[in-house]
């Protein structure tokens, strides 16, 4: 008998999860195409063959599957940032690809709609997202290593993670903002990598 209900409970675990899977991905095509406010639900859900109870049990309404949508969005461009940055030469340079690499990614039409037009919009302040403290984690720990090496002036890590990538992430908003984001863009890198100089030593 516990057998058998530990097979039914995995089941619907996993049930749960394939759902969870199939909404955030039609969720990802609806609110790059139409944007969070004019994405239909009913529409949504019955792309993927589940109802709004599916949606709602997964996600507790539409803003909690915009918030599951942005941290999985929000955690692959992470990955993709550390992957510019691990090909450089130096972990200075490595962290400054990092950033740059996170605001050129304001010119995809997903990134541009669903974390930096839709994402401030209706989840808020973006430093209180999980996904931003996951990517100022990492920050911290590039930050703290090279403030330990003597490459950073010895500042606060805290202080200079959080100025770091709040730049990046304010940048990216305004390129995916602006009518000519392919102008902005090198600006915006351009004064991203002087600030961030900044901190450097010596």
């Amino acid at each position: 008998m516990k057998q058998e209900v530990a097979l039914a409970a995995k089941r619907r675990a996993e049930t749960m999860e394939e759902n969870r899977v199939k909404l955030i991905g039609a969720a990802r095509k609806a609110f790059t195409a139409s944007g969070f406010a004019a994405a239909s639900m009913d529409d949504l859900t019955a792309k993927v063959g589940l109802t709004r109870g599916a949606l709602y049990h997964g996600f507790g309404d539409k803003k909690g599957l915009l918030a599951a949508v942005v941290a999985k969005i929000d955690s692959e461009m992470a990955a993709l940032a550390q992957e510019a940055g691990a090909a450089l030469a130096t972990p200075w340079e490595a962290l400054l690809a990092e950033g740059e690499a996170y605001i050129g990614m304001a010119l995809d039409p997903e990134v541009r709609q669903i974390v930096l037009l839709d994402g401030p919009s209706f989840l808020g302040d973006p430093s209180n997202w999980p996904s931003q403290n996951a990517c100022l984690s990492i920050t911290q720990r590039a930050v703290a290593n090279l403030i330990a090496k003597g490459v950073m002036k010895p500042i606060d890590v805290e202080a200079a993670s959080r100025l770091l990538s709040g730049a990046a992430f304010n940048a990216a908003l305004w390129v995916a903002a602006s009518d000519e984001p392919h102008i902005v863009l090198p600006k915006a890198i351009e004064a991203f990598r002087l600030m961030a100089e900044g901190f450097l030593a010596g």
